[in-house]
């Protein structure tokens, strides 16, 4: 008898509906999945038969064939065994059929029982997409799939559990799970922190002595999501002040939140409880891979890209990563996505992210500094400057340079603006940007857009031209000057792009000389 189960896996970030067509025929016994399975899902086969046999149901010894359509696309995971198990009960009649548009997700144990799954948000996502009115969901993931919304989702413990939620005569009716309330789980917030720094404690921008450049061009590139390169010797504040970044940003709108909340499903271990609010904060050490970076392996996972998305991407000792590495982030800075293709695969993952980096000006970290001399041969410095690439070094926004701060500064009373104070005015600016261009980010407008946003009268034009002709912009230049502008006039309020605000950005847009480092410390 042939049974048909809908089932959903994983292709990249999104969920991929898959309809498990199980044949229970006479013949030779025989368990056959064909479809394009993995490793894990050839293994189905005696996960399924040690389930059925411990939950006190038949393995029929017939010939079993298992087809999952559509045939050509390659699937991966475990997501399927409790649909292959309950095709095989359909099959062997050992069930009766269902009523409705009913789905099945979720690995099963040997004993029977219903195991999480990565990735089950946007499952239940394509599944709901797909006219599934009722999806059975491992019970450990219950409160993840219930953040799915025109849905319901009925939690089930094991195949048993599973069997009697959908049989005809004793259906059992799960009352919806509620939507939790607004907030990211402290769990999932500690799982997803940066690598670097993950277990230190947060640092106040009031407790950054001196800089004021750094820190006014990292509020700018913050409230409107521009790419920031930080240059200086060790000690001048790089880290401390990078660290200083989730007390500086606004939580997640709803839209965001629940795209951060597909990335945070497909890469967390444990299944998700709660919408993510927090903006991921991600920071690679320097001797991540470029799979590592912008995604890939068997698998076709995410990368660090990826789950910066909707935050923020820190990238210190900037020059020390692999130069296709450093490459690779030229399409997702430009685009805000970056397309992963293998051998009859490929996946497109978003990468919107707030790029900040920090280097030192040469190998030594002295060139430039006030009061230590540069150790390294004439040229190096240079060199060292010119690992980061003309073209990544057209897509960084605001450039700043650091110099140690004095002892007399350094012991001082900490600043008056507190990372409250300038979170305020991140938060305000970034509503402003959301109520025109269609909430566009200022860092990803461009062409006309850009121009109807900044509002420029012939005199604020004149000036744009004159700064990017004396700083020698090109055409992708000159329009990060207009989109750093327009951030400034955000913050300060401004209706239009004032000339003050052009000066303002066109003082962070120059590239920083290795021999005039410190100067603006």
């Amino acid at each position: 008898m042939l049974a048909v189960v809908l089932s959903a896996t994983l292709h990249g970030l999104s969920g991929r509906v898959v309809r498990v067509e199980v044949d229970v025929a006479p013949g030779l016994p025989g368990f056959t999945i064909v479809g394009l399975p993995d490793a894990a899902l050839s293994e189905a086969r005696e996960r399924v038969r040690g389930a059925l046999r411990n939950s006190g149901y038949r393995h029929p010894p017939r010939r079993i064939t298992v087809n999952l359509a559509p045939a050509e696309i390659r699937k991966a995971g475990a997501s399927l065994d409790l649909a292959i198990a309950f095709g095989i009960l359909l099959g062997s009649e050992q069930v009766s059929a269902v009523e409705g548009q009913w789905a099945l997700i979720g690995e099963v144990g040997l004993g029977g029982e219903v195991r999480t799954i990565p990735g089950v948000l946007p499952m239940v996502l394509a599944l709901r997409d797909a006219g599934a009115g009722r999806i059975l969901v491992p019970a450990g993931s219950a409160r993840e799939a219930a953040l799915a919304p025109g849905v319901e989702t009925l939690p089930v413990e094991s195949l048993a559990d599973a069997v009697a939620a959908l049989r005809p005569s004793r259906a059992r009716r799960t009352a919806p799970l509620q939507l939790p309330r607004a907030g990211g789980s402290p769990a999932l917030q500690t799982r997803l922190a940066p690598e670097r720094g993950g277990d230190q404690a947060p640092v106040d921008l009031g407790d950054v002595r001196g800089q004021a450049a750094a820190r006014r061009g990292l509020e700018i590139a913050l409230a409107g999501g521009h790419a920031m390169l930080m240059i200086g010797p060790p000690g001048a504040g790089k880290t401390l002040l990078a660290r200083t970044i989730p007390g500086l940003l606004p939580d997640l709108d709803d839209r965001s939140a629940l795209e951060a909340t597909v990335v945070a499903s497909v890469a967390s271990e444990e299944p998700i409880e709660e919408l993510v609010r927090r903006p991921p904060v991600r920071s690679p050490h320097h001797t991540i891979s470029y799979a590592g970076m912008v995604g890939g392996g068997p698998r076709l996972s995410p990368g660090e890209v990826t789950l910066a998305d909707q935050g923020v991407l820190v990238c210190d000792e900037l020059p020390e990563f692999g130069r296709d590495v450093l490459e690779a982030l030229r399409q997702p800075l430009e685009e805000g996505s970056v397309a992963v293709v293998r051998v009859g695969r490929w996946a497109a993952f978003p990468a919107r992210f707030t790029f900040i980096a920090a280097m030192n000006p040469c190998p030594c970290g002295q060139a430039g500094s006030r009061d230590r001399a540069c150790s390294c041969p004439p040229g190096v410095p240079g060199r060292y400057l010119r690992r980061v690439s003309g073209p990544l070094r057209d897509r960084l926004d605001l450039w700043v340079a650091m110099d140690r701060v004095s002892p007399e500064v350094l012991l001082r009373s900490p600043e008056p603006e507190t990372s409250a104070v300038v979170a305020t005015r991140i938060a305000l600016a970034r509503d402003r940007q959301r109520g025109r261009a269609g909430g566009v980010p200022n860092g990803r407008l461009a062409g006309r857009v850009l121009a109807r946003a900044c509002g420029l009268t012939s005199d604020t034009r004149a000036r744009a031209v004159r700064l990017a002709e004396r700083e020698g912009l090109s055409g992708r230049g000159t329009e990060r000057l207009l989109r750093v502008a327009r951030t400034i006039a955000d913050l300060e309020d401004h209706a239009v792009v004032l000339a003050s605000d052009l000066n303002e950005a066109a003082r962070f847009r120059a590239p920083v000389d290795a021999q005039a480092l410190g100067r603006s410390a």
